[in-house]
């Protein structure tokens, strides 16, 4: 089929043969509502495949999350370069899809996993669905890979499920046709929500001063950049009222950067990397969250969590135009002032935390089946607004990852382009 065309009609076994490709905490995180919405539907088979990109974190959650797996391919090695493992992926999930032959294959966001998913789909003339598309910073390499690779499935998928009004005309303005994209919300809010109702999980902190949240991962702040930032929160931790807790990635650069700055201060709880639930209740417990994660700017929102953002872009501009996150950049000096100023500022902080998500609602993997659904030939399901229908538009479309009159908004000034090097090492 071509990729404006509709989809051809389901497998003879009677069902839409679909396949569902994640490798990482994040994707299993975000794709295990889409999972459920379609086992309980009648008209869809899915199937999980995983890569293994993050092994050991997403072994923690698929059961708990009621995903299942299917075929796992293994293809992570120490150390290995992003070329080494889009080739050995592409290859694999090649294989994959033209044993099992779906008539869909299902990615999200703009993992490594789902690029080479889409791709080695695209190869096998498999349609694409892409969820949480149409994200973007405007700098090709800021997230690396991320915004190159986000950009380039999108060249490739059939059905765009956008999240936020802004995502959608993203894909607008690089000419994505109409009815191809879909706003949808996050699925992030859908599984948060999910989560919390069905309870459970234990929090990291184990003080009752004031309680920081810190995840730090992505390979721009990796190296010389992220210890910096860590002296930096070390220097937080000194001042004796606060507890940061820090859910420790397994990446080695990772860890060569941040151990030896925080391990040891009594003021800073060191911790694996935590299952799901435990992460949702430590989250759920904090006051403060420091990241640079892109997944923790949709789920804090949801909790009245204020979070500063320690990145020089964001694909998210929308927490940070709701008020409920600010984008501060990896200046260690800067990070530590605008922690210290929600901390020993009352009025700040609560203009921060009110709660309230510009990010989805609860009923984005409901959009996303009823919609499959409906091209595929099912039986039509109860009607669902897109999300954010009539609640006014969150930027209009084509105006890019930088609003006007507000460039912080979605890049700190002067580091649109950061300067240095990035480690090519997964």
């Amino acid at each position: 089929m071509s990729l404006s065309g509709r989809p051809h009609s389901p497998s003879t076994d009677g069902g839409v043969r679909t396949m569902v490709v994640l490798g990482t905490r994040p994707e299993a995180i975000k794709l295990a509502p889409v999972v459920r919405a379609m086992t309980a539907s009648p008209l869809f088979r899915p199937m999980v495949v995983t890569t293994g990109q993050h092994r050991e974190m997403l072994q923690q959650m698929l059961g708990l999350l009621g995903v299942g797996v299917k075929t796992d391919l293994a293809v992570m090695r120490e150390r290995q370069r992003l070329s080494e493992l889009t080739a050995r992926l592409v290859e694999r999930l090649g294989e994959v899809i033209r044993a099992e032959q779906p008539d869909l294959v299902v990615v999200q966001g703009d993992t490594t996993t789902a690029f080479c998913g889409a791709l080695a789909a695209f190869y096998e003339r498999t349609p694409v669905a892409h969820v949480e598309a149409g994200l973007r910073t405007g700098v090709p390499d800021n997230p690396f890979p991320e915004e190159l690779n986000r950009r380039l499935i999108g060249r490739v998928a059939r059905w765009h499920f956008a999240p936020t009004a802004r995502s959608a005309g993203h894909l607008h303005a690089e000419g994505v046709p109409a009815g191809q994209v879909i706003t949808t919300g996050n699925t992030v809010v859908d599984n948060l929500l999910w989560v919390r109702e069905q309870g459970g999980g234990l929090s990291a902190f184990r003080t009752g001063l004031r309680k920081v949240l810190l995840t730090l991962h992505r390979r721009e702040n990796q190296g010389d950049r992220m210890r910096a930032m860590g002296a930096a929160l070390r220097r937080l931790a000194d001042r004796g009222d606060v507890e940061i807790a820090l859910p420790l990635h397994r990446s080695p650069a990772v860890r060569e950067a941040l151990l030896p700055e925080l391990a040891g201060h009594p003021g800073v709880t060191v911790v694996d990397p935590l299952g799901y639930l435990d992460f949702v209740a430590t989250l759920a417990d904090c006051d403060l969250v420091l990241t640079d994660s892109g997944g923790l700017q949709e789920e804090a929102p949801s909790l009245g969590k204020p979070a500063l953002v320690l990145r020089t872009t964001t694909e998210r501009p929308e927490a940070v135009e709701a008020g409920v996150a600010r984008l501060v950049g990896t200046d260690p000096e800067l990070i530590l002032a605008a922690a210290q100023r929600l901390l020993d500022d009352p009025a700040e902080y609560r203009r921060m935390a009110a709660p309230g998500n510009p990010f989805g609602d609860g009923r984005a993997a409901d959009r996303i089946v009823a919609r499959l659904n409906g091209d595929f030939g099912g039986a039509p399901g109860p009607g669902i607004a897109p999300f954010g229908a009539g609640a006014g538009a969150q930027g209009a479309p084509g105006d890019g990852a930088r609003p006007p009159g507000d460039p912080a908004a979605s890049s700190v000034p002067g580091h649109g382009d950061p300067a240095g090097s990035y480690d090519p090492v997964v």
